[in-house]
């Protein structure tokens, strides 16, 4: 069960990923017409994790399925949009980057906490890898599944 409360609370998460996102994206330079949708990847990526979490998946499978589903989104912008899917996806990934687990790691380690810095260790890369295993399976994609796609406007005979 879902309450209101909780509904709630990933809303402000959302709102805040999608904030910080595109305060990234500033930093990062993108294109000012874009912030709005570097925006929504984020939150939505956010959102995406925070609900696998709800539901009992872990911090591994809960970051893959987020960075899954913005990836899809970074690529459905770039293909609306124009623009390169790293604009979207560099931006989008900021809110789910475990860069706490690193920061965690790197304490542990300086703390003479070797057990506790090897744990965190391991669970930041494992982390790390699965969010890149998402990200290629969603980019090595054919073209076809993504109804923007330049590719499926020529096969409809639409515009190029």
């Amino acid at each position: 069960m879902i309450s209101l409360s909780l509904l709630l609370n990933w809303t402000f998460q959302a709102a805040v990923a999608f904030v910080a996102t595109i305060a990234f994206a500033v930093t990062f330079h993108a294109p000012r017409k874009e912030y709005l949708f570097t925006g929504i990847t984020g939150s939505i990526g956010w959102l995406v994790y925070l609900i696998c979490m709800h539901f009992g998946a872990g911090t591994v499978a809960s970051s893959f399925f987020a960075a899954v589903t913005l990836t899809w989104f970074s690529r459905m912008f770039s293909f609306c949009r124009k623009e390169p899917v790293t604009v979207f996806l560099i931006c989008g990934i900021f809110p789910i980057v475990p860069g706490a687990g690193i920061y965690y790691t790197g304490y542990h380690f300086f703390m003479g906490e070797n057990a506790l810095a090897l744990s965190k260790g391991l669970e930041t890369i494992k982390i790390a890898i699965f969010m890149a295993l998402g990200m290629g399976i969603v980019l090595s994609l054919p073209s076809f599944l993504f109804p923007f796609s330049r590719q499926h406007r020529k096969q409809k005979g639409g515009r190029s």
